[in-house]
């Protein structure tokens, strides 16, 4: 069996926290230049792009000297460019860096800050922000949070050792407790364990429930209720036990506990416009523990963020206008 070696080292440095884009000729094809196959493969980039870019000396080999647009085509060679990055807008927020050794750094994420860089959000994104902000280029996310949800995220430092702690979160030896804002309903009986099979398709924004066999568990607990000006609210500890897309957002919906700020969940509202923070989602990730697997300590996190909707329901509530009208 032929091994797969890996790819050389990116010779071009980060932009605002943001790695070179790594591009590889394909095996065989019918194009006789690297000029030819860039331009079909980069085609969304639009008419006279990729042109640009060859006289401009965008496109580099490993060895970072510009690759010309009339270099034949080498099967399996690397190539890479840095991309026009978009505009955005900035979340403004600050990023607390909760935990931070030679190994990791734990942060305290705000609502509306993606984990890493992903289609309209780049630079605006936590683990741009702290490339920047920690001057640690190496720095990569074990795991992520929806853009929406606040809380606790784990990054590691060294590339070689994000694997060991990945892994932690595909096997399921990381604790994580979150925390909701909802609708309080006294008919429902709590604690809970939900079960359900959640099916998230790809270009579907939403997340559904479907027949089959559960592949997603939820534990509900509720901490506290109290009359709201409107209807009652409860505040909730929610514990999963797989990690689904959108898990806990769909179970609280199942059971007729929208999360508070849901722009999904039950019904998709309108786009929200760029800069609207006034209605985040009442989803916190409030725990997260685990034994280090490079070191073997022992570690138990805990967010300070509070979720709005619980501490001044009034002001949360008066942006009727905005995401997740509840």
């Amino acid at each position: 069996m032929r091994r797969r070696t890996s790819p050389p080292p990116s010779p071009l440095p980060q932009r605002d926290g943001v790695d070179a884009v790594r591009v590889r000729l394909p095996p065989e094809g019918p194009w006789s230049t690297v000029r030819e196959h860039l331009t079909e493969r980069l085609s969304g980039a639009g008419p006279g792009v990729v042109d640009g870019m060859f006289e401009a000396g965008s496109f580099v080999g490993a060895d970072g000297r510009p690759v010309p647009g009339d270099a034949p085509f080498e099967p399996g060679m690397f190539l890479w460019f840095h991309r026009e990055l978009p505009a955005e807008v900035p979340v403004p927020f600050p990023l607390e860096t909760v935990y931070r050794d030679e190994h990791i750094v734990v942060v305290d994420k705000p609502h509306f800050l993606a984990t890493t860089p992903r289609g309209g959000h780049v630079t605006e994104t936590a683990l741009a922000r702290l490339r920047r902000e920690l001057g640690i280029p190496s720095l990569g996310a074990a795991h992520r949070l929806d853009r929406l949800t606040a809380g606790l995220l784990l990054f590691t430092v060294s590339p070689e050792e994000r694997g060991a702690y990945q892994c932690l979160f595909r096997d399921r030896l990381v604790h994580k407790a979150y925390e909701a804002v909802a609708p309080y309903d006294p008919a429902l009986a709590l604690p809970r364990t939900v079960r359900s099979r959640i099916l998230k398709e790809r270009g579907v924004l939403a997340a559904r429930e479907v027949e089959g066999e559960p592949n997603a568990v939820s534990r509900v607990e509720l901490i506290e209720h109290r009359p709201g000006p409107g209807p009652a609210l409860g505040r909730y500890r929610l514990v999963p036990r797989t990690g689904q897309t959108h898990q806990l957002r769909v179970h609280m919906n199942a059971l007729g506990l929208p999360i508070l700020g849901d722009p999904l969940y039950p019904v998709a509202a309108p786009p929200v416009a760029p800069g609207d923070f006034r209605r985040p989602l009442q989803l916190l990730a409030r725990e997260l523990a685990f034994t280090d697997p490079i070191t073997g300590h022992d570690h138990l996190f805990r967010s300070t963020r509070s979720l709005d909707a619980w501490t001044a329901y009034a002001d949360w509530a008066a942006h009727a206008d905005g995401p997740g009208r509840q």
